[in-house]
């Protein structure tokens, strides 16, 4: 992670350079992110658990995917590269809307990111990269809700802000 680099953006989404990802998160620097759901058949959502040996949120429960692009990437291009280096997936993902939140993760980081949010759908069982994912499962979004509510200390925090917008995105579009 020493090597890698996030784009960091102002509040437009505008580029304003690259920073070394851990620099970022020291000096709470905003930068450019994205986060995908997919959905199965039956409407349940992929659930990612990060691996325990993450530098910050090891073991929370989260959405599919996320990450950051490289340098010169696109969107496209990062989202389908993150979720097969993750998750051993491929499926086409549309952008659904972007948020801008900034949070403590502990150890004394700060993500701040501009989000671009996925949506995509796939019945695939992922195959999961260990080193960045140590379990997976598919749930019923109501059944999310009620154990985010319950537990909310087991769920990331960006997954925590993303999750209303989430739900209100596929009521409003009529995605259920």
């Amino acid at each position: 992670m020493n090597n890698e680099f996030v784009v960091l953006v102002d509040r437009n989404d505008l580029e304003l350079g690259l920073m070394k990802k851990m620099d970022a998160h020291i000096n709470a620097m905003l930068h450019r992110a994205f986060s995908i759901f997919i959905f199965n058949s039956k409407g349940e959502m992929l659930l990612q658990q990060r691996a325990l040996n993450k530098y910050h949120s090891p073991g929370l429960w989260t959405n599919t995917c996320c990450s950051h692009p490289r340098s010169g990437e696109s969107l496209q291009q990062a989202t389908s590269r993150r979720l097969l280096e993750e998750m051993g997936m491929h499926c086409e993902m549309n952008k659904a809307f972007d948020f801008i939140y900034k949070a403590d993760v502990g150890q004394g980081l700060t993500e701040h990111e501009f989000d671009h949010v996925f949506i995509g759908y796939s019945d695939m069982s992922p195959v999961i990269n260990k080193e960045e994912v140590e379990n997976w499962k598919y749930v019923n979004i109501d059944a999310i809700k009620a154990d985010m509510s319950k537990n909310p200390d087991i769920y990331t925090v960006w997954f925590r802000i993303a999750f209303d917008q989430l739900v209100n995105y596929i009521k409003t579009n009529n995605l259920n």
